[in-house]
């Protein structure tokens, strides 16, 4: 009869370890599926039927190479996207409403560049939605601005929090066909390579406002012009 019972209690051990094991498996299967996709909703690459490019920059620092790409890409005749970063909006609110009158688009960067892949909703919401509304504020008197509706996330940092946020807030997130690296790699020859080696419609390219991205974008936009493509706002590109 012992023996009976330490085999009964054996056997309902197992059959809970295996109950558990599968809720378990169950429970992380589903929250993988959530997260794939969550990061699904992200945008890599546009429209490969419009003939478009995207040259998109990322900008936390160098208000004075700002206003030189903006020339660089009037002298051409062609539009960019600017994801500025919150703190450094409020710092170059002339930067920013320069970009808007030259038909510029403005993309929301995040307002501290911080891991929004470790950052909790709320903590999302706060840096997104503030970063939003400082610039609608800088923009308030010019009735032609509504407000962003693009988010690229700092260093491409994705979370499932960010993602709910970033929707919530009615935003697409945006990210990249390919990454030039100019922010580490000050090389004019080798931003240019990134940015244009078998470059297709509907890339979606990652510049920095850097001395050596200044120095590389007009042979960028030559070589675009020339395999038949056109630069444009990322929003006629998606």
């Amino acid at each position: 009869m012992k023996n009976f019972k330490v085999a009964t209690a054996v056997s309902n051990v197992v059959i809970i370890l295996v109950l558990v094991s599968s809720f378990l498996v169950a429970y992380f299967a589903a929250n993988k599926k959530e997260t794939e996709s969550l990061a699904a909703n992200a945008i890599y690459k546009g429209d490969e039927q419009r003939g478009k490019v995207a040259l998109m920059f990322n900008v936390y620092e160098r208000a004075d190479n700002v206003d030189k790409i903006m020339r660089i890409f009037e002298e051409y005749g062609y539009l960019t996207t600017f994801f500025v970063g919150g703190c450094w909006a409020a710092k170059n609110a002339d930067t920013i409403v320069k970009m808007h009158s030259a038909g510029f688009e403005i993309g929301n960067h995040g307002y501290l560049h911080r891991d929004h892949a470790k950052l909790g909703y709320d903590e999302n919401v706060k840096e997104i939605r503030l970063t939003g509304r400082l610039v609608s504020s800088i923009l308030k008197d010019f009735d032609d601005y509504d407000k962003m509706t693009l988010f690229a996330p700092p260093s491409g940092s994705i979370g499932d929090d960010m993602m709910r946020a970033a929707t919530d807030l009615g935003y697409k997130v945006i990210m990249w066909t390919r990454d030039t690296i100019d922010w580490r790699d000050q090389d004019a020859n080798l931003i240019f390579t990134r940015a244009t080696d078998s470059l297709k419609s509907g890339e979606l390219v990652l510049l920095h406002p850097t001395d050596a991205t200044v120095a590389a974008l007009p042979r960028i936009l030559d070589y675009i012009k020339i395999v038949g493509l056109q630069p444009d706002i990322v929003s006629n590109v998606i």
